[in-house]
């Protein structure tokens, strides 16, 4: 009894010891310390990933806030090549925070012009060129109309452009890299429409048209490289043209909304204080995909992973999440998951697997 008191008061003190110099290291760190977590954090945790493609989810919002959720924007790596498919509000924020090189982008695509798919876009262009010391400008792929809000930024950004010229200078900073450069291209109105505008490094990426009335143009874009495939679906309704594009594809990266949820919202617009909550909240039901119906279409197309985002209305607790997909398991049989910020999902090069994994959850303990 005498060893076993004699090893509890020492197992007791160290505790007690460790527990105080925590105190002590929180309340005041030691410079070793600070600087040990600064590098680990500047050198560390850059993303690193084997040749395949890879999506990166950085924003899996909608227009209705969701402190869980930056707006709507997929980040895609196919090999050396990093793009981004949309800009939503914080998205730029998050492709950084998951480790990916904000000035390694090397062209973003735009759905459709949404604020909600945009509202990033200008600190998109400004950070790649301020990381990146660019020449060249970002290009910005869409359908007609990119033009207007790519030129409209730059004038918007042209004051900060400036200054951060005068900071730094031009050689860091060339003013010919600053902004974006509007690549566009035209679809036409056919709902079966598709088209093949990159074509580079052993990537190929078609976007195709969708259903997003009364927005138009609305497009989808498919990813494809050395055997594997991607289909970001955009903003719209079940479409045939969506089961088309994504026959056979690994992952079907869709956008949900579930109705039974919102017309919860709308029954309780007048609690909100906004006179127009009870209208638009009305509306909107009428040009989303619902869970059941993004099942749907990766079953028909023969989808091996659907994973939903753009989430419509905010899920304030995982406890949800079942109540969100509705029916969905039951239309597909295939593996199935409501996104979050901060996902990757990989697909090795020549490869049939399909990994995911949760980049944020990394940083907390730096937090």
């Amino acid at each position: 009894m005498k060893l076993y008191k004699k090893v509890s008061i020492i197992v007791t003190s160290l505790i007690l010891l460790a527990i105080l110099g925590g105190f002590i290291i929180v309340a005041n760190p030691p410079s070793w310390l600070i600087k040990a977590v600064a590098v680990y954090k500047i050198k560390y945790l850059r993303l690193t990933l084997e040749d395949g493609l890879h999506a990166v989810l950085t924003g899996t919002g909608s227009p209705l806030p969701d402190i869980k959720r930056a707006g709507p924007s997929v980040a895609i790596k196919a090999g050396n090549k990093l793009f981004i498919v949309d800009t939503g509000d914080g998205s730029a924020r998050n492709l950084q925070l998951a480790g990916l090189n904000i000035g390694r982008v090397d062209a973003v695509f735009i759905t459709h012009f949404h604020s909600d798919h945009i509202g990033g876009l200008g600190e998109t262009m400004l950070q790649r060129w301020a990381a990146g010391g660019h020449n060249d400008q970002l290009p910005i792929y869409g359908p007609i109309g990119t033009s207007i809000v790519v030129e409209g930024l730059k004038i918007a950004y042209a004051q900060d452009k400036g200054y951060r010229i005068t900071h730094h200078g031009e050689n860091t900073l060339p003013p010919s890299g600053a902004g974006g450069k509007a690549i566009e291209f035209d679809l036409g109105r056919d709902p079966l429409a598709g088209k093949i505008i990159y074509d580079g490094e052993g990537v190929k990426i078609t976007a195709f048209n969708v259903n997003h009335a009364p927005v138009y143009p609305a497009v989808g874009y498919k990813f494809e490289y050395k055997g594997r495939s991607i289909v970001i679906s955009g903003d719209t309704v079940y479409t045939e043209n969506l089961v088309v594009q994504s026959k056979g594809v690994d992952l079907l990266i869709c956008e949900a909304l579930n109705q039974e949820l919102v017309k919860i919202l709308n029954q309780n617009a007048n609690l909100t204080g906004s006179s127009t909550a009870e209208k638009i909240t009305k509306d909107i039901q009428t040009y989303h995909i619902s869970p059941e119906q993004a099942a749907q279409v990766a079953a028909k197309a023969e989808v091996r992973y659907l994973l939903l985002t753009h989430i419509l209305p905010p899920l304030p607790s995982i406890l949800l999440h079942n109540v969100f997909l509705g029916d969905a398991r039951k239309i597909y049989k295939g593996k199935i998951d409501i996104g979050r910020d901060g996902m990757l999902i990989s697909l090795p090069a020549n490869s049939k697997s399909i990994k995911t994994k949760y980049l944020f959850g990394y940083m907390k303990f730096l937090q």
